[in-house]
């Protein structure tokens, strides 16, 4: 049996270019693995895909991320045997923290491991994409550049290191929503991926801040307006910046310390039914 684990990511920066002939859009984005983490135990099976996971209204088939990837490496890997996968979640889902899309990079990377099958990780990102747009950056973590649908990575230098608080209120929001509505309504504001990559490089925390950007936000916070009330608590108890990740509805804050996070974390639990959590940025193994 091994143990991996699939980490959250947040988005520092997030902008749309447009539709592609193939359904898609175009994003041009740079995000952030957090040590915010699902764990999942994997273990030889004689054949088949079992999966069982400690929340018991997420369906753990074929319909599953996780399921999904089991049995796209088996495939690929012409495996002469299953895996029986045991899933704990952290991460919340339909939250803009790519928590499934971790749980199946968690999946592949563990049955590489698990029957010795020497995939490099280009190989492991190629059937990655094929299952979803986030699961290449869940595989690799740390700071990068996704263009393209998201699948296209480049990588950054290390992020300054951050603590950050997540608060994801008791809704849930679909990405091909936000999306949709996007394409109704625009943004008023842009990030400047070039500059934020500069700011990342200098490993400056106060160059970096103001560069965060999402052209989700508005049009989720119209639909979710305790969005906006999240982020101006975070700010007012001392976030250096704020600001909701992929399409919502979570809300993250950045904080140079983690007696900061947990002063922040604390009053968030006494003033918002949000799910709260405390953790920092992550580096690429």
């Amino acid at each position: 049996m091994i143990t991996v684990n699939g980490e959250a990511k947040i988005n520092l920066t997030l902008d749309i270019l447009g539709k592609r002939p193939d359904g898609y859009h175009e994003v041009s984005m740079v995000m952030q693995s957090v040590s915010l983490h699902d764990t999942l135990q994997l273990e030889r099976i004689p054949e088949g895909i079992e999966l069982s996971i400690d929340v018991p209204w997420l369906e753990a088939d074929e319909t599953n991320l996780a399921y999904r990837a089991a049995a796209k490496i088996l495939a690929y890997g012409r495996v002469s045997g299953g895996v029986r996968i045991q899933l704990q979640k952290r991460i919340p889902m339909a939250a803009g923290l790519a928590g499934g899309s971790a749980d199946a990079a968690a999946v592949l990377r563990g049955v590489n491991e698990l029957y010795g099958l020497n995939l490099s990780l280009d190989e492991l990102c190629s059937l990655a994409a094929q299952l979803g747009s986030d699961i290449p950056f869940c595989l690799c973590g740390g700071t990068m550049l996704a263009t393209g649908r998201g699948e296209v990575l480049k990588r950054l230098p290390p992020v300054p290191a951050f603590w950050v608080v997540l608060a994801k209120p008791p809704i849930s929001v679909s990405t091909a929503w936000a999306y949709q509505h996007y394409d109704a309504e625009g943004a008023e504001r842009h990030p400047d991926n070039e500059a934020m990559c500069r700011a990342i490089a200098a490993g400056s925390r106060e160059e970096l801040a103001p560069l965060l950007c999402n052209v989700l936000e508005s049009v989720t916070i119209k639909q979710y307006p305790v969005i906006a009330v999240y982020k101006e608590k975070m700010l007012q108890q001392g976030a250096m910046v704020s600001m909701m990740s992929g399409s919502g509805p979570t809300v993250f804050g950045l904080l140079g310390t983690r007696a900061a996070a947990e002063r922040l974390a604390a009053v968030l639990r006494e003033q918002t039914d949000a799910d709260v959590f405390v953790c920092h940025t992550t580096q690429e193994d």
